[in-house]
């Protein structure tokens, strides 16, 4: 089995519904997220898939993002905007666009801070 990893980073604001302390009032963060992705077969330059194409896939979804407001924007105008359901959605954006390559998205890790992140993977 191979893997390969990529990175990407976004700054949005938002603020979290149904919480009581400071993270329910309006902040932002400088979001990290890391995807990683598996398979069995190398294509015939040896790689599992270019870098730039997981790079590109994971930048068209953390555009939609950058510099916005979370709460206002789809999905999370209707869920809360926290880093595991942003995870979850980077993670079943990025299986949609992978599948076609015979590729497995492992988990997707989403960083608020330098110190705190969420994971999101599925069985």
């Amino acid at each position: 089995m191979f893997e390969i990893s990529i990175e990407d980073n976004f700054s949005a604001a938002h603020n979290l519904r149904n919480y009581k302390g400071k993270c329910e009032h309006l902040h932002g963060h400088n979001y990290k997220v890391r995807v990683f992705v598996c398979g069995k077969v190398l294509d015939k330059t040896g790689m599992l898939l270019d870098f730039t194409i997981l790079k590109e896939i994971l930048k068209e979804i953390t555009n939609e993002f950058d510099h916005k407001y979370l709460n206002e924007e789809k999905p999370f105008d209707k869920i809360n905007p926290t880093a595991e359901n942003i995870a979850k959605y980077i993670y079943r954006r990025i299986k949609l666009k992978v599948k076609s390559k015979k590729l497995k998205v492992i988990e997707v890790d989403v960083w608020e801070t330098e110190k705190n992140f969420a994971k999101y993977y599925e069985e």
